[in-house]
C-alpha cells in the first residue's frame, strides 16, 4: 500500500530514459511511479529497494522524491509562506512543488514572506495539505519546571485570553492577558519562562524574566523614554495600569519596583505630573 506524505521503501520495477518505475503496489504497471532521472542512484537497478518520499505532483500524478520534506503526514512544522492567493496559500516545505494551506484552513490571515506553525494531513481528495488548527496535536505531557527557559511558536492569538505558543514547538503554552506586555503576532518565535505549570499539563509562560533581573530592564526602558521625551514622562504611581502598558509595555508592579530603583538611585524624582530626569 502507498502512503501518500510518507517515506516509504519501493521496489524498482523497470527503469526507462525518464527515471525509474517504482512498484505502485497494484499490480497494474500504469499504476507504477515515478522516480525522475535526477533522484535515481547511479548504480540502482531493477529490484533494488529504495526509500523514497511519495507525493502529488503540478498535474496531481503521483511521483516519488528522495529529498526530505520538511515535514511529513502527521507532523507539525514550521513553514514559509511563499505566495498566497484567493484559494489559500502555498508553503515551502522543501520539494518541488509546495505545500499547500487552503484558505479555510487558515484560522487567521497568513502573510507572505513569514513563517507560521501548521500540520500536514491528507485532505478528502488524496492531496496533501496544511492546517494553522495545531493545537489539538500539540502535547501536554512535558517535563518542565516553573521558572525554566523556552523557545516557542505563537500559533493563536485571543484577546481575551492571551498568545497561546506551542513550547518548543510540541507543548500547549499561554502567555495570559494579564502577562501580555510586548505586541506579539501570530507565527512570531518567541523566548519565555514558565511560570506556572498547569495540573493538566498546560504550561503559563511570560517573556519577561524574573523580577529582580527584569527590574534592571524596566529601569533602562524607562530612562530610554525619559531621554526620548527630553527628559519627562507623564506617568506616576498614581497611573493606571493601562496607561502603563500602552507607554512602556509593562506592568504597573514592574513599573513601580523600577521606579523605585531610579529614586533610589537619584536617577529621576516623581513629580504629581509624573517623572523627571535629575
Amino acid at each position: 500500500m502507498i502512503n501518500i506524505g510518507k517515506f516509504q521503501e519501493l521496489k524498482i520495477m523497470n527503469i526507462e530514459t525518464i527515471g525509474a518505475y517504482l512498484d505502485g503496489g497494484t499490480d497494474n504497471r500504469s499504476d507504477n511511479i515515478l522516480l525522475p532521472k535526477r533522484q535515481v542512484p547511479e548504480d540502482a537497478k531493477e529490484g533494488d529497494l529504495l526509500e523514497v518520499f511519495i507525493y502529488r505532483d503540478s498535474e496531481d500524478r503521483l511521483i516519488a522524491t528522495r529529498k526530505k520534506p520538511l515535514a511529513e503526514v502527521g507532523q507539525l512544522a514550521y513553514l514559509k509562506v511563499v505566495q498566497t492567493t484567493k484559494i489559500g496559500a502555498f508553503l515551502d516545505w522543501g520539494l518541488e512543488k509546495d505545500l499547500f494551506l487552503p484558505f479555510s484552513e487558515q484560522k487567521y490571515k497568513v502573510q507572505e514572506g513569514k513563517k507560521y506553525l501548521v500540520f500536514v494531513y491528507v485532505d478528502k481528495s488524496g492531496r496533501l495539505s496544511a492546517t494553522t488548527d495545531v493545537e489539538k496535536h500539540l502535547k501536554t505531557d512535558g517535563v518542565y519546571n516553573k521558572g525554566d527557559r523556552v523557545k516557542g511558536i505563537v500559533y493563536l492569538i485571543k484577546r481575551d485570553m492571551g498568545a497561546f505558543v506551542a513550547v518548543e514547538g510540541q507543548y500547549i503554552g499561554l502567555i495570559p492577558e494579564n502577562a501580555y506586555f510586548q505586541e506579539l503576532r501570530n507565527g512570531d518565535e518567541i523566548d519565555a519562562r514558565i511560570t506556572e505549570v498547569r495540573e493538566d499539563g498546560k504550561l503559563n509562560l511570560s517573556t519577561r524574566k524574573i523580577a529582580y533581573k527584569q527590574m534592571n530592564v524596566d529601569s533602562e526602558i524607562i530612562l530610554e523614554e525619559m531621554n526620548k521625551r527630553e527628559g519627562f514622562l507623564p506617568l506616576n504611581d498614581k497611573s493606571s495600569p493601562e496607561q502603563i502598558k500602552y507607554h512602556l509595555k509593562m506592568s504597573k508592579s514592574a513599573f513601580k519596583r523600577a521606579v523605585g530603583r531610579l529614586l533610589k538611585e537619584k536617577k529621576i524624582e516623581q513629580t504629581e505630573d509624573g517623572l523627571k530626569l535629575k
